[in-house]
């Protein structure tokens, strides 16, 4: 299938379509704010790594249909459990998108709207950008049911410093755009109604650069993330000495040198 060409295709919880090389996985239980169903969280996982595995796909962005991204986890599953095994096994199907997000290799943007609560709040901060429309409130909410927002504090957590995930993780309360923006859970705030676009305009560089290049870097950047510092210094050393082994680094570079650099169609496949 040539990059030029758009695929959509529909699950029962998940809309997912590609244009030119940015895909899109759209949330889509509206009737109920799109919250995390086991089969949402299933059919999210699986849509994030059909379009990974996908080399016409560089860039991915993930939005919710309806009034709102995602109001969080679907609780009226959890009368469907009695023992601590079934609700670990419940809630590690919710939290598995978090892993998937993290540990791929196509970069994700957020396309928010509306609300971003509980897990869809997680969503946002574990994916690499995000874009939100103005009047979107962000919340881990989970206390308000009785419960915690365990599983979203680990993005949530990478994502913003110590004293404002504790606020939101202890308080529950919800913050506006321009404050997400303020604390660095999102990297725009956008007019009403523009946040899919403009979420897609933030992809479209990308996916102009070599896609080997930013498929490493990517997974360079969370590993590092992880080690201290001369230990990641020493890591980004062996993944740059790869990174120059490949095609796109040698015709990359050879193009930029004869002052015509490659566009998105030019970069080889390594």
């Amino acid at each position: 299938m040539s990059s030029d060409t758009p695929a959509t295709s529909t699950r029962e919880t998940i809309e997912t379509d590609r244009t030119g090389y940015v895909g899109r996985i759209t949330l889509s239980r509206p009737d109920a704010m799109n919250t995390f169903s086991t089969k949402l969280a299933r059919e999210l996982d699986d849509a994030l790594v059909e379009l990974d595995e996908d080399p016409d796909v560089r860039a991915i962005v993930v939005d919710g249909a309806g009034d709102v991204f995602s109001a969080g986890i679907d609780v009226s599953e959890h009368a469907d459990h009695e023992s601590k095994e079934a609700y670990r096994e419940w809630v590690a199907q919710m939290e598995e998108p978090f892993h998937t997000v993290v540990e791929m290799r196509t970069p994700v943007v957020a396309a928010v709207h509306g609300h971003a609560a509980a897990n869809g709040l997680g969503l946002v901060a574990a994916c690499d950008l995000a874009v939100a429309a103005e009047g979107t409130k962000f919340g881990a909410t989970a206390p308000k049911v009785g419960l915690f927002c365990m599983g979203p504090a680990v993005p949530l957590m990478s994502s913003i410093t110590r004293k404002r995930y504790n606020e939101m993780l202890l308080t529950g309360e919800l913050i506006d755009a321009e404050t997400a923006l303020d604390w660095g859970l999102i990297n725009r705030v956008v007019p009403e109604g523009e946040h899919v676009d403009r979420a897609i305009e933030l992809a479209e560089p990308m996916v102009e650069k070599s896609p080997v290049g930013i498929q490493m870097g990517k997974q360079a950047i969370t590993a590092m993330a992880e080690l201290p510092y001369h230990e990641a210094i020493e890591y980004s050393n062996e993944q740059f000495a790869e990174l120059c082994t490949t095609d796109n680094a040698r015709e990359g570079i050879g193009a930029f040198l004869d002052g015509e650099p490659l566009g998105a169609e030019e970069w080889p496949e390594d």
